[in-house]
């Protein structure tokens, strides 16, 4: 128990090192309780996000609902999302002297609260991708929502109704770099790879049609797929454009030298204990004046 406690605060004091704007909570950040949390987050130089999440005594969030940072002159409004389903119901210890409101339901209330005062809004979501996706549906106005909990690798996120669902994976195997151009005031994007691959393939098909061979039925057909992919970097046009690149991390990728020293020093208080030797399977004895069998 010491040592899973202890382990908490150096990820704490890490993100600190890494300059993190803000964290929203999932399920496992409260195996030890609504208490040890908060004691977690008084110990960060960032805030922690829990738009509904509530205490039940005091019937507030038990953290900040939302955040708006001003980035190059953009307004960005934060906010982060927990699902119920996460949890083994409400005997969850997890739970205990904790609600949560539904996220439809809190989502449409701080999505209409930040709209006036943001240009960009960004949901933190713990409610898994499937859920994410049903969000979208049913919810207008967010912008970006960086997903988690289901642990996928979406390397070309969707853009469901101008909404961009972004996840990398789990378990700190990978790290994500998402860069956006702004091209416009209106808010929809589209991916700058999927732009690169139509122009590549717009190329080839105008390569082929001044090049002998293709029969006149051919390339009537490629003249048609040559206005298609026309029509649709037309639509491009004056849209925001994205990149998202996902990268594994592997042991040959420099570590940050004070977060080393943390880790180091956990390790040192808290080592790892050795694995078992390995158990010789028994071989069984024959009983004694037993015919063998040759089976």
């Amino acid at each position: 128990m010491t040592a899973l406690t202890q382990k908490a605060h150096v990820i704490i004091d890490s993100l600190n090192v890494m300059g993190v704007d803000a964290i929203g909570i999932g399920d496992d950040d409260l195996t030890f309780g609504k208490e040890f949390l908060l004691e977690c987050s008084r110990k960060a130089r960032f805030p922690f996000l829990s738009s509904n999440v509530v205490d039940e005594r005091s019937g507030k969030t038990l953290f900040h609902p939302h955040l708006i940072k001003e980035v190059n002159g953009l307004r960005v409004g934060i906010f982060s999302l927990l699902s119920p389903e996460v949890f083994l119901g409400q005997t969850d210890s997890r739970l205990k002297g904790l609600a949560l409101r539904p996220p439809v339901d809190v989502a449409q209330s701080i999505v209409k609260d930040l709209q006036p005062k943001t240009d960009l809004i960004i949901l933190l979501s713990h409610l898994g991708y499937p859920k994410d996706m049903e969000l979208v549906q049913a919810v207008s106005g967010i912008h970006l929502i960086v997903g988690s909990h289901t642990g996928m690798t979406l390397t070309y996120p969707p853009v469901v109704k101008s909404t961009v669902i972004l996840q990398a994976g789990s378990k700190g195997m990978y790290g994500a770099r998402f860069d956006v151009t702004l091209n416009g005031r209106e808010l929809t994007f589209y991916n700058a790879a999927t732009k690169q691959s139509l122009e590549s393939n717009l190329g080839s098909i105008k390569n082929r049609l001044n090049t002998p061979g293709p029969t006149d039925a051919q390339k009537a057909q490629l003249r048609k797929t040559r206005e298609d992919i026309e029509k649709k970097l037309v639509e491009f046009e004056g849209k925001n454009e994205f990149k998202n690149v996902i990268i594994t991390l592997t042991e040959q990728m420099k570590d940050h030298p004070e977060i080393v020293k943390m880790i180091e020093a956990y390790k040192s208080k808290f080592p790892e204990p050795a694995p078992a030797p390995p158990v010789e399977p028994a071989v069984p004895s024959q009983k004694q004046g037993a015919p063998a069998s040759n089976k």
